[in-house]
């Protein structure tokens, strides 16, 4: 019984590669450029972890999960994130409704955008925290507590938001306890010269192009089952960990964490670091999990997770700068 499930496991690890090209392929229908990101997303997808994209306005952010979604074929949702929205519009409300024929009243839960698959919260912190709140248990739990009722929401689900980082008026910072669920942040930058001249000739001349889903929904679960049974080194596990404890301003954190940190990154990190490394190795055909693949997904882990101090800020130290210098002096032996 084992060997078959150890044979399933190989199958379904030599197919990856190949859906990570057609799901590359699908995408790149509609996106132009932005590799990295689209790598980082795909890491995410299957690692069943949620993402937070930061970029200006008119990088495409929101069409990329709807592309997503559709080479994936999997139900999306999606919500704009506003001052005035409740957190009801977003897990859903009661309504009441009267049967004509009897008289009889009685409450009925209308369930709302959170109910799929696939939620793209779009300027998620142009929202109060206590709207925000209402992802909490669902990006935690996968499920939604409301009208007394607890319901589990299908799988998969995750939560792919966007942030705009230069509009700061009539926006809320994003709390701590929020942004450690997300996975990776993903900053979103301008494309080259030569992909913006794409960009205009795509959205500006003939129709956009229709994605064909490449991947079921059956296929995707069993996959991400999968990669978390992928083999490992003792060390890079270690060495996840080893990383995310050096985040952490103390005795025996680097001089300069002390310096310019208040907070480092939790135990979540190092669970995204290890998971998030195998999922990388996996999605590239290698056999087992390699250190660099730590490396590779460090970036986007730990650098939400990093509260700087005033003396960071006052010297316009970034979190990815201050992550670039401990991928430079944590040990990888």
């Amino acid at each position: 019984m084992q060997d078959n499930a150890v044979q399933d496991d190989a199958a379904l690890f030599d197919e990856l590669p190949v859906i990570r090209e057609q799901l590359m392929a699908a995408i790149g229908l509609r996106i132009v450029g932005q590799v990295d990101v689209i790598e980082q997303m795909l890491i995410a997808l299957f690692a069943r972890g949620h993402c937070l994209f930061i970029g200006v306005p008119g990088l495409a952010k929101t069409l990329l999960v709807s592309s997503t979604a559709s080479a994936l074929g999997l139900d999306s949702g999606r919500v704009q994130f506003t001052p005035d929205l409740m957190p009801a519009d977003i897990t859903g409300t009661e309504v009441l409704e009267e049967d004509r024929a009897t008289g009889l009243r009685t409450m009925r839960f209308i369930r709302g955008p959170v109910f799929t698959n696939l939620l793209l919260a779009d300027e998620i912190n142009r929202t109060p925290p206590k709207t925000q709140a209402a992802l909490l248990q669902a990006m935690q739990e996968r499920q939604v507590t409301a009208a007394g009722k607890t319901w589990d929401l299908d799988a998969p689900f995750q939560v792919f938001a966007t942030q705009n980082p230069i509009e700061q008026e009539g926006t809320y910072p994003l709390p701590e306890a929020e942004l450690d669920r997300f996975m990776f942040s993903i900053h979103v930058d301008y494309p080259t010269e030569e992909e913006e001249i794409e960009v205009v000739e795509r959205t500006t001349v003939g129709r956009q192009e229709e994605i064909t889903a490449v991947l079921s929904r059956e296929k995707l679960l069993a996959l991400q089952d999968a990669v978390r049974r992928m083999p490992y080194p003792d060390d890079v596990k270690r060495y996840a960990v080893r990383l995310a404890r050096a985040s952490r301003p103390g005795p025996d954190a680097p001089d300069f964490i002390n310096r310019y940190l208040q907070w480092g990154a939790g135990p979540r990190a190092s669970q995204y670091l290890f998971l998030g490394a195998r999922v990388r190795a996996a999605l590239h055909g290698q056999d087992t999990t390699d250190i660099k693949d730590v490396q590779a997904v460090a970036r986007g882990v730990l650098s939400h997770r990093m509260v700087r101090n005033f003396q960071a800020e006052a010297e316009g130290i970034r979190a990815l700068d201050i992550v670039e210098r401990l991928l430079g002096q944590v040990s990888t032996k």
